[in-house]
């Protein structure tokens, strides 16, 4: 294990405000403890029982929520998730999908293949997405019925790929409330903290709890304005670094003493079993990211990322071992800690390729050379709830390809790539919806090539602001005139 001395150390160099950080093994807590101060304003230390914003782990505990009810026979699994929801349904669209068939013959035939499951591993067809709502803006999330219109639609065929989708564990959270007849709040603390021993964790910060909760701090020091989302089963639990061990410990099989068994040894196996691949060697289950580490050893975890947030939860199976670090700023120094006790726990453990982020971007690329079939003037139209915009995309020999949404000026498509059959760029733009309008944005592109059309996902992706950005992504589809 890592000296804390040298942990403090690292943690004053980074400038990270906070950290707090809790390992266990066979069911025991080897070792817990924070590290500077969580709420300066409020002269918090930092310590194991503080509650921070998880950001993404938020999923895992979602998903055990949902299980229970999967259990008690109430969800299935590989039923539409539309069963479940009331007059606001996913949505999808008439377009060119590779099954052979043309296409769906109705916009509700794709919708019929987003199962629970689905929604659950990311592979349902919804697209990028994160809504931010801060406490002191004139504007508050929406109810769900509203935003599951706006955002409930299906950028690719369900099944088809995987796209990292917060809205999904927004309608899960939705789903679980509908189900059970309790709001997605109590359910948790009835179904999952209560049993599981978890004192210090809620979602969103428990008046009860307010005393004991970290700040989340912006780049500049300064402590973020609260904020909340229409996505909260993917992004709102609050949680102490010894209560998520405990939840961790739970879901390796080998519980503390004091907690009551809330799912079947089964139902955390089906957790655990990937159901998609994220990326060579990384699979997703019901919550959970799965890792086949080079060094032999696979993980079970998540990680969480958000403005004043950096957090991973990290279970390797076979050893019974479980590390959770929780950080109250947006840097990356909470994963080389956690990487660093692993390293410390485990004889040649190796940090994963990858990791999973809520604020998704574009990786940017030095050459782009066209795909034949993108050759030529694309038309066609990005769908809003505030109405249509016309859209049009030009693809030269040379790689340049210009873009024009509505009658803004044409502009280049930048860092274009092109894998897989999916044209991937930004662009200088703006869509006046009544949502994206409250933040600058740029343009992000997600576009599948299917003979000569083009389908998928215009985003509007916020600049960097006082405010948190938000990933707003709307259907598009183009066809090609030469």
């Amino acid at each position: 294990m890592l000296p804390s001395k040298e942990i403090e150390a690292a943690r004053s160099a980074a400038n990270v405000p906070s950290l707090a950080i809790a390992v266990a093994k066979n069911g025991s807590i080897l070792y817990e403890e924070g590290f500077g101060c969580a709420n300066r304003e409020q002269n918090l230390a930092a310590d194991p029982h503080v509650l921070y914003s998880l950001a993404s782990i938020s999923k895992p505990i979602t998903a055990t929520a949902l299980m229970i009810l999967v259990e008690r026979g109430e969800i299935d699994l590989d039923t539409p998730i539309n069963e479940y929801l009331g007059d606001a349904k996913v949505h999808g669209h008439i377009g060119v999908f590779p099954d052979g068939r043309g296409g769906f013959p109705s916009p509700v035939d794709a919708a019929k293949e987003a199962t629970v499951r689905r929604v659950a591993n990311h592979t349902s067809g919804l697209p990028l997405h994160h809504h931010f709502f801060h406490e002191d803006e004139n504007v508050s999330p929406p109810h769900r019925d509203e935003s599951i219109h706006k955002y409930g639609h299906l950028v690719s065929a369900p099944g088809e790929r995987w796209q990292y989708a917060n809205f999904g564990y927004g309608l899960l959270d939705y789903v679980i409330e509908r189900v059970s007849g309790v709001d997605f709040a109590s359910f948790l603390k009835q179904e999952v903290f209560d049993p599981l021993g978890m004192t210090h964790a809620s979602l969103g910060i428990a008046p009860d709890l307010s005393p004991f909760a970290a700040e989340r701090y912006g780049k500049n020091g300064a402590p973020i304005p609260f904020y909340g989302f229409d996505h909260p089963g993917a992004s709102a639990v609050f949680c102490s670094a010894h209560d998520l061990i405990r939840f961790g410990t739970f879901h390796l099989k080998h519980p503390f003493d004091d907690q009551r068994p809330i799912l079947s040894d089964e139902a955390i196996d089906s957790m655990q079993t990937p159901t998609a691949e994220s990326a060579p060697g990384v699979g997703y289950g019901i919550g959970w990211r799965i890792d086949r580490n080079r060094s032999g050893y696979e993980t079970v975890g998540h990680d969480g990322s958000m403005g004043g947030v950096r957090t991973r939860l990290v279970l390797v199976p076979s050893e019974k071992l479980a590390v959770a670090v929780l950080c109250n700023a947006s840097n990356e120094f909470p994963i080389e800690i956690a990487h660093r006790i692993l390293q410390s726990c485990l004889a040649g453990y190796e940090m994963p390729a990858q990791t999973i982020k809520d604020d998704d971007q574009i990786e940017p690329t030095t050459d782009f050379t066209p795909h034949p079939g993108l050759l030529g003037e694309w038309h066609g139209t990005i769908h809003t709830q505030d109405g249509n915009i016309p859209f049009a995309l030009s693809v030269d020999e040379t790689g340049r390809i210009e873009a024009q949404a509505g009658d803004q000026p044409a502009t280049p498509l930048n860092n274009p790539t092109f894998a897989n059959d999916r044209l991937v760029g930004a662009m200088s733009g703006r869509l006046q919806t009544e949502d994206a309008a409250r933040r600058p944005h740029d343009l992000r592109l997600d576009l599948a090539l299917r003979w000569n059309v083009l389908n998928g996902s215009v985003t509007a992706v916020s600049k960097p602001g006082p405010r948190l950005g938000n990933a707003l992504s709307y259907w598009c589809e183009l066809e090609c005139s030469q």
